[in-house]
């Protein structure tokens, strides 16, 4: 994606790469049966309780298929949601209503999965130090809008994508330990040639690792996959000296209990790469329905 690209901009390409992939080759269930002239009105309901998210791109959905439908948002982002809610309502041609459908229920879905998701592991380290956040670990080309819905879930967004900071990872260790580097020279050289302003991370597996990335100046050091005792011991060596960043394995299970080691940033992949969809439904009011 042209990083050129605004926000909005991406929002858009994202829509239209949706109604591509299912509207591309027209709907001809709905082309065969439905008249064109029929208008009525038609909402959408949350079928389980969750976190709304996505509420605006799916308006964007609808108008994108037809300019001419009357599209209400009723909830704002990020407000829980119960079985019934009422999130949206819809009112125009009933042919356009039926085109979008599909597309618009998948973003709200999705996206409100993923808030949703978000907010429990949030709950669970609520009154402690720490941030939640995701990882690049997105479906490929949602990225802008999943890293959106962990935000309306009270989380915070890791890098966006792989100019957005420097992360020195396992296999990045591997290639250049095989050359004869230590970690400290590879945290060195990333610290020399990074672009100003951005930080460093690194990953580390051990204390001593832990230990000799604060020593080569670090920005952020991440334990990846450390037991409580070893993430609580890692932190205590390095007091102000790098941000801590816990990652791997991380579950609502273990997410407090790994927060409550003095760390400043728990990463999950699991808030996007996991989360299970919201459900939610279109629903046309029978009563509304006529032919003009």
């Amino acid at each position: 994606m042209d990083k050129r690209q605004t926000a909005a901009e991406q929002v858009e390409r994202i829509i239209d790469l949706a109604l591509a992939e299912d509207l591309g080759h027209g709907d001809i269930t709905t082309e065969a049966l439905i008249p064109p002239k029929l208008q009525g009105r038609a909402t959408i309901l949350a079928k389980a309780e969750g976190v709304l998210a996505g509420g605006e791109v799916a308006r964007k959905v609808f108008l994108k298929v037809d300019p001419s439908l009357e599209v209400e948002v009723l909830i704002k982002d990020g407000t829980r949601l119960k079985p019934g809610d009422t999130v949206a309502t819809i009112v125009g041609t009933v042919a356009s209503i039926l085109k979008a459908e599909r597309s618009a229920l998948n973003f709200l879905s999705r996206l409100s999965g993923i808030a949703s998701l978000t907010a429990r592991y949030v709950a669970r380290v609520q009154g402690l130090a720490v941030e939640v956040t995701e990882t690049r670990k997105t479906a490929p080309g949602l990225r802008l809008l999943e890293k959106y819905a962990v935000r309306v879930g009270g989380g915070q967004n890791h890098r966006l994508h792989l100019g957005d900071g420097v992360l020195i990872k396992d296999n990045h260790l591997a290639a250049l330990r095989a050359l004869g580097m230590s970690l400290r020279d590879i945290v060195a050289r990333a610290k020399e040639k990074a672009p100003p302003g951005i930080k460093v991370e690194v990953e580390v597996n051990t204390i001593p690792e832990a230990r000799e990335a604060a020593a080569a100046g670090a920005d952020i050091i991440m334990l990846d996959n450390m037991s409580p005792e070893e993430m609580r011991q890692a932190v205590s060596l390095m007091p102000g000296q790098a941000r801590i960043e816990a990652s791997g394995g991380i579950t609502l299970d273990n997410v407090r209990t790994a927060a409550e080691t003095g760390g400043n940033l728990i990463s999950i992949g699991a808030l996007t790469h996991s989360a299970k969809a919201l459900d939610m439904s279109l629903e046309l009011e029978p009563q509304t329905l006529k032919i003009l």
